[in-house]
């Protein structure tokens, strides 16, 4: 079994404060060894990669997304608008996504998302209009093919505007259709493959989009198979007022009451829980995942984030959906975490270390996964190098603020799983323009 030697870094991140100076040592698909300052491996290598000119970190992991909406990035009529109109105005569009147009967005996202040194992937989609009942299979044969970690939560939506909610009835499902899809994709995909890159939770998207029997039949469905739950909430006030409209509940009541809050949930966005709320969530163990360019675009607020960790929260990182955010890349958004906690807290009380933890262990916390997430040994290979040879790291002295703080945009080298996925910046499992202008043209026609 081959094994590389990532030898003396030139700045280390492991999210745990290891000594790695002198770099790891990967066999297979794990790391076997971290090296500190001094010590060469235990055993020869047959590889050597010299990185002194590269900052060496964990795989960032993406705990919420929405791939589809790579298709309608910066679409006009949805430009400038809060969220449950610009939701109104893209569930038409959205209803026209065909199961092509939905592969070659979720291969889009999923490229562009590993070009940014991402190497899992959770996605929420919630949209099955008919003739795409395969959505979830769609993604998760595509993250297999390109050889990447993925949580792909099975959202779903049963009210329509009909019935008092925002999509249209085309879009929405039947409550037996959902859990009898849920339990398939579970007993079909969850942990089954080899290289144990897919994962399934259940995820309704948002608990004012499907009725609380869907709500509970999840909880039950997830402490059934031991799988997450998944779901928008308190993104808006607007939605705090609709639930207190519709349930005469806050959201997070609301939550409680449907067997929600607890540490196998994690929650998209999280921004407007009250003080005795942010504990509420602390003592539950539940999950909160930031996503702060969203949030900016569609003027939503600030996650707490210091007061939930604090709280004990664990809270991770997402780029949400690329029609509100409008891009799939996370190193980019650990600079945008740094940037929008500062508005929050004070410049010593929320760094740059603390940005990338969020994106590495935090975020491997809230999808309940112990493999991922550090550098450390016995956790899964994977790894991100980024160089720092571009004109905006010029005279910077900090490798690892000079990653966040001058803004990386794409790493040098990915490796998931033992394997590399890119080099020199390029990927290395197809053609990308091609990918470009398939993914385009399949843009234009969803939205002209």
């Amino acid at each position: 079994m081959e094994r590389i030697w990532i030898k003396q870094p030139l700045a280390v991140f492991t999210a745990n404060q290891l000594d790695a100076t002198n770099g790891i040592v990967i066999e297979g698909d794990r790391i076997v060894e971290v090296l500190g300052a001094g010590q060469e491996p235990a055993s020869p290598c047959n590889t050597v990669i010299d990185a002194r000119d590269q900052v060496l970190m964990p795989g960032l992991i993406n705990t919420h997304h929405h791939f589809y909406q790579t298709l309608t990035r910066c679409c006009p009529p949805a430009l400038n608008k809060k969220l449950f109109p610009w939701l109104q105005t893209l569930y038409p569009i959205w209803a026209g996504l065909t199961p092509q147009m939905h592969q070659q967005s979720s291969k889009l996202a999923m490229v562009e998302l590993l070009l940014s040194g991402c190497t899992t992937m959770a996605d929420h989609h919630y949209l099955f209009p008919q003739g795409l009942e395969s959505a979830i299979d769609i993604q998760a044969e595509t993250a297999l093919s390109l050889g990447v970690r993925a949580t792909l939560t099975r959202g779903s939506m049963t009210l329509s505007q009909e019935d008092g909610g925002l999509p249209p009835k085309s879009v929405v499902q039947s409550e037996q259709t959902i859990m009898d899809d849920s339990t398939r994709l579970i007993q079909k995909y969850h942990q089954k493959d080899d290289r144990q890159l897919v994962e399934i939770a259940l995820a309704p998207c948002s608990p004012f989009s499907v009725t609380t029997d869907i709500m509970k039949e999840s909880a039950r469905l997830a402490r059934e198979h031991q799988v997450h739950l998944h779901t928008h909430l308190a993104e808006t006030e607007d939605e705090n007022n609709f639930c207190l409209e519709m349930f005469g509940l806050r959201p997070l009541d609301y939550l409680e009451e449907v067997g929600w809050l607890h540490d196998r949930t994690w929650l998209a966005h999280g921004i407007h829980f009250n003080d005795e709320e942010v504990k509420r969530l602390g003592r539950a163990g539940t999950g909160i995942c930031h996503c702060p360019s969203s949030n900016m675009i569609l003027a939503s607020g600030i996650c707490r984030v210091k007061e939930l960790r604090e709280a004990g929260c664990r809270v991770g990182l997402g780029v949400d959906g690329s029609a509100s955010n409008d891009h799939s890349n996370l190193i980019q958004e650990v600079r945008q975490a740094l940037l929008i906690q500062r508005l929050r807290y004070q410049a010593d009380e929320f760094s740059h270390l603390d940005a990338l933890y969020l994106a590495t262990k935090g975020s491997a916390e809230i999808l309940g996964r112990e493999d991922i997430g550090e550098l450390a040994v016995g956790k899964k290979a994977d790894i991100g190098l980024y160089k720092l040879d571009e004109p905006r790291f010029s005279g910077a002295h900090d490798p690892l603020a000079a990653l966040v703080v001058c803004g990386a945009n794409q790493a040098n080298s990915v490796m998931v799983n033992g394997q590399w996925q890119v080099k020199d910046r390029e990927w290395l499992g197809g053609d990308l323009q091609a990918l470009m202008a398939d993914h385009h043209k399949a843009a234009k026609s969803l939205y002209q």
